[in-house]
């Protein structure tokens, strides 16, 4: 097949995932593993794992960047640009019109009982995915001692970045005791520049984000939490809102990015944060995409992420309890919390949007008694 056919070939797929992909980052891939190896053959099921393990090698969106994987498969480079672009389109655009009517129109009171609803409801959704990934990063009681520690340096006030990669370099240092003949890699967080918020600032700000988000879409909460909760940029409850606005649109949770983005400089700060948080996971997939299988087998790079891992779901409960102080503050509100998390362990198949929508219908409904 030629390449231009190739290209619009991928562009389809993953526009029309783009559109249809709901429940987070493991129901994006497994409807990805339908589409992709499944029905085209676009590579082999055993190759698709390895790609999928490469994922947590690096930081960023797991599901965005499978896209990204899938697509340099099929058509190169260029291949690997359009996959995640088209993914993450149809999001973008969704929210950035949900950003536009939230600027508008959040603070009246018409809107206010839905998103009175919504905060609890979203809370829920986090406690479900903190079980998911800390069932999955639990591998060891050493790692339960990282996790703990991590949670308790956050709820000190430890900052979340510092808290995440803290506790990877001590996991690193601790397997390197054990094993004192490997050799390591050097991680080099990314620091760049504070200033006025503006689109520039906007820029760096969710660069540095995209450049250090290991663990998922959902520690992109903590990491935001950070760098403009806690430095009055943006209040905790523009971040509640946000996320609940993510869990209405289809694709990649970090479009919640796009939200964001808009509240603090408009359009263009929107476009920004955009381009800030997804750009390095373009960037990582390119350098890596060649070199996957030599990074699977490298046990000292597995022990640092081991170690961010645990990091990662203290640092989403520490996150997730301050939320819960602002968001459960009557008898409405904690109901609403604790018949959603019931809904969302009971029924686990269950979309989480239809969570979101169902506390902001029950919110409304409470504010009327």
């Amino acid at each position: 097949m030629a390449e231009e056919n190739k290209l619009k070939e991928v562009a389809k797929v993953f526009f029309k995932l783009g559109c249809i992909a709901f429940g987070g980052p493991a129901a994006h891939i497994a409807v990805m593993d339908d589409e992709v190896v499944q029905k085209r053959k676009w590579m082999t099921q055993e190759h698709f794992l390895d790609l999928i393990g490469a994922t947590n090698l690096i930081p960023g969106p797991n599901s965005t960047e499978m896209t990204m994987h899938c697509g340099h498969e099929r058509a190169g480079w260029k291949g690997l640009v359009v996959a995640g672009a088209t993914f993450v389109f149809p999001a973008v655009i969704i929210t950035l019109i949900f950003s536009w009517l939230y600027a508008e129109y959040g603070q009246l009171p018409s809107v206010e009982p839905f998103i009175y609803g919504i905060k609890p409801a979203v809370i829920a959704i986090i406690i479900s995915a903190v079980y998911r990934l800390g069932k999955k990063a639990l591998k060891n009681i050493e790692l339960g001692i990282l996790g703990t520690l991590t949670l308790m340096a956050s709820l000190l006030g430890m900052n979340e970045i510092i808290a995440l990669f803290a506790t990877g370099l001590l996991g690193l240092l601790l397997h390197l005791i054990k094993n004192a003949k490997n050799t390591t890699n050097g991680f080099f967080p990314i620091v760049l520049m504070a200033g006025n918020v503006g689109t520039l600032k906007v820029l760096l700000t969710f660069l540095k984000v995209g450049a250090l988000l290991y663990g998922g879409g959902y520690v992109l909460f903590a990491f935001l939490d950070a760098e403009l909760v806690s430095t009055g940029l943006l209040s905790r409850q523009e971040l509640i809102d946000a996320i609940a606005v993510g869990q209405f649109t289809p694709g990649p949770v970090l479009s919640t990015a796009t939200f964001i983005g808009y509240q603090l400089n408009g359009f263009w700060g929107a476009m920004a944060a955009t381009i800030g948080i997804f750009l390095p996971s373009f960037i990582f997939v390119a350098i890596l995409n060649p070199i996957v299988p030599k990074l699977r087998k490298s046990n000292t790079i597995s022990a640092f992420l081991n170690s961010v891992n645990i990091a990662a779901v203290a640092v989403i409960i520490a996150v997730c309890i301050e939320m819960g102080k602002d968001s459960i503050t009557d008898w409405r509100t904690a109901f609403i919390s604790v018949l959603s998390l019931i809904t969302v362990f009971w029924l686990k198949k269950l979309n989480s949007a239809f969570i979101v929508m169902g506390g902001a219908l029950l919110g409304y409904l409470l504010m009327l008694i």
